[in-house]
């Protein structure tokens, strides 16, 4: 149950926190989503992340630090990969002890912008990129594929965790002016960029063709050859067009256009249409 309290007893600032500390609650922040409830999100893991520095912010104070667990367990919900970005603000404010209503509202304010930008990042950018590169090694037999993808992959988004944490913290509140100021033009830049690369991904790995001919003497007339005269990739871009279309307009889940898409392929290869 919440406190009605909104300041600590002890108003003294605390030591600034150490490096060693500051990196330890990175670590923690993978374990984010580890009790994700419908209640509170990331509440319990943001608390558990969050810890190690308001036990050394806190000290031996135990009602204060029980003060800061209580607020800082209710809901709380942003991007796991930028979780930091949120961390290192309200650490420096609770370094401060500043209001606690003030940190309840900063935290508020500096977990909403992250998730646009967040899967701008990584869902639109950094994914698409990186596993269309290794894919196209892993299908040429090539073990390094997976690898490098997962080594790529890690390491941006360790960095970026590690980063976020130390540059946030060191800022304080002024983080969040400079991420809000541009954050809707970033957002939009990254999803235009991952959209095209989707359509470069979808022209240059897109095989599925068309096996029909009609019969024409000694020179068949083959629908694909046809096909590709209008617009080569043309079935790879239309498969990607319906799915869109199934996904935006008609609610449908990943999953569902999945099966959907086996369902296509086992059908068509049964009737000789692929």
């Amino acid at each position: 149950m919440a406190s009605n309290a909104t300041h600590y007893n002890n108003l003294t600032p605390a030591e600034p926190l150490d490096k060693k500390t500051l990196n330890q609650m990175v670590w923690r922040s993978l374990n984010l989503q580890a009790s994700f409830n419908y209640e509170r999100m990331q509440a319990a893991g943001w608390l558990y992340a969050i810890l190690p520095g308001l036990k050394k912010i806190h000290g031996d104070n135990k009602e204060d630090l029980s003060l800061s667990m209580q607020h800082n367990l209710e809901f709380f919900n942003t991007h796991p990969f930028l979780v930091t970005f949120v961390m290192g603000i309200v650490l420096s404010l609770e370094q401060k002890k500043a209001d606690i209503n003030t940190i309840r509202a900063v935290r508020v304010a500096a977990m909403g912008p992250l998730g646009g930008i967040g899967d701008a990042i990584f869902w639109f950018t950094l994914v698409p990129i990186t596993a269309g590169i290794t894919a196209n090694m892993a299908i040429g037999g090539s073990i390094a594929g997976p690898i490098l993808f997962l080594l790529i992959f890690n390491l941006v988004q360790f960095a970026i965790r590690f980063f976020l944490m130390h540059w946030s913290y060191n800022l304080g509140t002024r983080a969040i002016d400079l991420l809000t100021a541009n954050a809707r033009e970033f957002t939009r830049a990254a999803s235009m960029l991952g959209v095209f690369i989707v359509g470069a991904l979808t022209s240059n790995y897109g095989g599925t063709t068309i096996s029909l001919t009609i019969a024409n003497g000694e020179s068949p007339i083959v629908i694909q050859d046809i096909l590709d005269g209008v617009l080569p990739k043309m079935i790879p871009l239309a498969l990607t067009l319906m799915l869109y279309f199934l996904m935006k307009k008609k609610g449908w889940t990943p999953v569902k256009c999945i099966a959907l898409l086996l369902v296509i392929g086992i059908a068509g290869g049964l009737v000789g249409i692929f």
